[in-house]
């Protein structure tokens, strides 16, 4: 059986508590110049793109903007049309939600992007249960689950009607003329459903790869259908063999029944990595990342946000608050995805409780423990052995790396760990093609692929 090919992309982090923004080597999350850096270094390494997350509003503890999002994240599609005129080849994938804009506007956005970077665009569909964030929004307020994946479904089969509202030769130059001539039908498009109700004229031409590239993070079973049905590539948070060999044969086995093939639907966890010259070299400096990255007030603010409560009182490195978390409405932490919206929060204590006493942690070492280790620690040689092996066992089809500096912790990663990649024979020493569909290794589209305009005599 022929070894599996490794896919390999990057995230740009907010500043959030994987990025050890206090290190005087991270530089700036608002300057365009850390992006460029952070996106000529994964094209230099062959990624196949650069994912960009969306904030839609400062979170809040207390009351209080979260001390990690000191600063707020630029306009997404802005960063990426910026980006395509200094990348040639690495694709640009950006999350918009289906919670709080319209499919009109998005679809235009991404059509435009694709167009701009030469069919190198990606759309993360994500949805928002946040009714924090809502109130920045002329519906306010947030839509329960089922509802919120209604409305993605239907947002991208509208957006997706948009873009095949050009079928890619509808623009003919009249060289006599001088003019454009188009078709009666270019761009016309009509829809009538539960959630959108719109007709008229999709205004962008097909793009080089007839639509975003799309992809999709939910991991719940609503989520995971959604993506065996509709997405290109699934974002998960399965990185290890334990987890990620079931959510990979779970999600594969879902897409038969939507008439497509396992190969039709790549599964990319986010990972995180800590390099060295040796292993332990490696492991020891893990260990300090990790402190840096869950300080002491670090450590009370996750724990408030599932406690749901001020805690700023107690000692981070004293034992796990004896008291219950407050069931109900989340008062402390807004704006924030925490086990509070999947679990019963007193069930999460106690479990935390017991890990603390099994292994004689503190508050800080608990959250230390609890929040994620890093997914790849070692000599580059170990790293690369660790990569390959994972998805050479169905744990995932490659990973998208999160450097704990930006922009320039990418750097020795390229420089070390893709030479030995590209030395066992399953990782590209150069791109694949034109488009970032190419370069998945997905099959085009078909019509509108091509040239959008054509000349006649």
């Amino acid at each position: 059986m022929p070894r599996k090919q490794i896919h390999l992309a990057a995230h740009f982090p907010g500043v959030n508590n994987t990025t050890v923004w206090s290190d005087p080597k991270a530089g700036s999350h608002i300057e365009f110049d850390s992006f460029r850096h952070f996106a000529q270094t994964a094209e230099r390494a062959r990624f196949d793109f650069l994912f960009l997350a969306e904030g839609l509003r400062l979170r809040e503890q207390n009351d209080r903007i979260y001390d990690l999002d000191v600063v707020g994240r630029p306009d997404t599609f802005a960063i990426l049309a910026a980006l395509s005129a200094v990348t040639e080849h690495l694709g640009l994938a950006g999350t918009i939600n289906s919670t709080f804009n319209e499919p009109y506007e998005v679809a235009r956005q991404f059509a435009t992007l694709d167009h701009l970077s030469g069919g190198r665009a990606a759309w993360n569909v994500v949805t928002s249960w946040d009714a924090f964030t809502g109130e920045n929004f002329r519906r306010a307020g947030y839509l329960p689950q089922d509802q919120r994946y209604a409305r993605a479904k239907e947002f991208l089969t509208t957006a997706t009607e948009l873009w095949d509202s050009w079928h890619g030769d509808e623009i003919v130059a009249d060289k006599a003329s001088g003019q454009f001539l188009r078709s009666a039908d270019a761009g016309r498009f009509a829809h009538s459903g539960p959630q959108f109700d719109i007709h008229g004229r999709f205004s962008v031409p097909r793009s080089p790869q007839g639509r975003p590239v799309i992809f999709q993070a939910g991991d719940s079973d609503e989520g995971r259908e959604f993506a065996a049905s509709s997405a290109d590539a699934i974002f998960s948070r399965h990185s290890t063999l334990e987890a990620g060999q079931p959510f990979y044969r779970d999600v594969k086995s879902r897409l038969p029944k939507y008439g497509r093939r396992s190969d039709e639907l790549l599964i990319l966890p986010a990972a995180t990595f800590v390099l060295g010259d040796t292993d332990a070299e490696a492991r020891e400096l893990a260990q300090e990342v990790r402190l840096q990255q869950v300080s002491p007030a670090t450590a009370i603010r996750f724990l408030e946000q599932l406690w749901n409560r001020d805690l700023s009182d107690h000692d981070p490195d004293g034992p796990l608050p004896t008291v219950d978390p407050v069931v109900g409405e989340n008062t402390i932490a807004k704006g924030r995805a925490s086990v509070r919206m999947h679990r019963d929060p007193v069930e999460v204590a106690h479990e935390w409780r017991a890990k603390a006493e099994a292994g004689g942690l503190t508050t800080r070492e608990l959250i230390i423990e609890v929040t994620g280790r890093q997914s790849f620690v070692g000599s580059p040689q170990t790293i690369a052995d660790d990569i390959d092996r994972l998805v050479q066992a169905d744990v995932s089809d490659g990973f998208i790396l999160v450097p704990h500096i930006t922009p320039g912790g990418l750097d020795g990663f390229a420089d070390t760990v893709v030479p030995l990649l590209q030395e066992k024979g399953n990782y590209r020493t150069d791109y694949d093609g034109t488009t970032l569909r190419d370069n998945l290794g997905l099959a085009p589209l078909g019509a509108g692929t091509g040239a959008q305009q054509r000349a006649v005599s």
